[in-house]
Formats: C-alpha cells, structure tokens, sequence
C-alpha cells in the first residue's frame, strides 16, 4: 500500500493486470492486511475478482505460493511479486507468449549490471537453465535478473511441498524453479525484458523515494 502519485502500488500493478486481461486475482496478505482488503474490497471497482488469503508464518516466496493451491483451479497461474512494477505491455507479453508457444513456465528476467539483490538468471537459447538467489555482489556471471513475474503449472506445488528451508529460514521458489529443471525437465521459458525498460523495485527506498519525484515513468507504463 506504500503510495506512489496518488495511489497505492498495488493498484498499479492491478491496473497492469487488467490491461492484460486477467479477472481473477489472489492477493497474498500479511502485515496491515486490513489496510489493503478495505481499499481493494471484492475488485469491483476495476472489474475484476479478488480473493485474499493470509501467510501467516513468513517463510519465503515459495511458502506465500504454497498457500494459494487450494484457491487456483485453473491449470496455470501467473505470479508477480507485490513490491515490482513493470510496464503493463510486459505484463501482456506474458501472456501471449504463453498461449501462443503453449509454455508451462515462464520468468521474466531484466538486465542489471549485478543482480546480487534479486537472482541471478542463467538462460541459453532463452530457456533457463538455473537460477542463484541472492548472488555475492560482483561474482555473478549473468547480468539478467530475476523481474518477478512468472508462469508456472500448477506441478509447481508438488515441487514447493518437497523443498526444505534455505538457509534462511525459507521456502524459496527459486530453488523450485532449480529443482524443476534439473529433476523435472522443466522447460522455463525466460522473457527478456529490453535494456532500459521500466521496471521500479519499491522494495529499494533509494528507488521509491526517486520515482516519488519522478513523473516519467508513468508514461512508460
């Protein structure tokens, strides 16, 4: 809900997916969920169907995941991390990639000078073939990182269910991505996104506090 130009963040990001033409949505929540069910309520406003569900131990992206299988009866979900912004053709990218080369999965990756912040991206004739999270600054060999947006069968909830805790502590959905292709064949098909395309990480204060004086972006989006 951190606000960013008169609205929050998430309604951003729920913009970009209805520009996309997604009209189910599940809103993993957690501290000050009150704030975002009140503002978002049912999605009626934006034409579209939300369901909430609460992570109530805080055990890594691929636990927030976990705990959405029973609300997902489709074949295929698309996930995006709450604190990512992108511009909203890449959210449709997604998308028609996937129905036209009939993908089971699908990353998004960006292009950092070092992505030790996020996940380090290894990919060749644009399938993944690995993924480090959290590299050591200056020692990843791949200046593509993770975006945050994905596609994943719903097989990846039997891969989550086998993962034990990383060192920190979490279920990581990049060792399920790891553990998918290397055990599961998995063929993860990686999106490029162009050099320079927007994409705003309000994770990182340096970051928010920029595009709170900026205004261009919007434009991008």
């Amino acid at each position: 809900m951190i606000p960013i130009h008169g609205k929050p963040l998430l309604e951003y990001i729920i913009n970009g997916l209805v520009f996309a033409g997604f009209k189910n949505l599940i809103i993993v929540v957690g501290y000050r969920k009150d704030q975002i069910i009140d503002y978002f309520q049912k999605g009626d406003k934006w034409g579209i169907k939300i369901e909430y569900i609460e992570q109530k131990e805080i055990n890594g992206t691929g636990g927030a995941l976990l705990i959405c299988e029973d609300l997902i009866k489709s074949t295929h979900l698309f996930l995006t991390w709450g604190d990512i912004l992108v511009s909203y053709s890449v959210y449709k990218e997604v998308i028609d990639i996937f129905n036209k080369e009939n993908q089971d999965y699908v990353l998004v990756a960006n292009y950092t000078d070092d992505p030790f912040k996020g996940a380090a991206v290894y990919s060749e004739n644009n399938y993944c073939i690995g993924i480090v999270e959290k590299p050591l600054g200056g020692k990843s060999k791949s200046e593509l990182n993770n975006c945050g947006l994905f596609v994943f069968s719903k097989k990846i909830f039997h891969v989550l269910k086998k993962l034990k805790p990383s060192k920190r502590g979490e279920i990581e959905l990049t060792d399920a991505i790891n553990y998918g292709i290397k055990k599961g064949k998995w063929n993860v098909r990686v999106i490029k996104m162009e050099k320079g395309k927007f994409r705003g990480d309000f994770g990182d204060k340096q970051v928010y506090e920029q595009l709170k004086i900026d205004t261009e972006w919007k434009k991008e989006l």
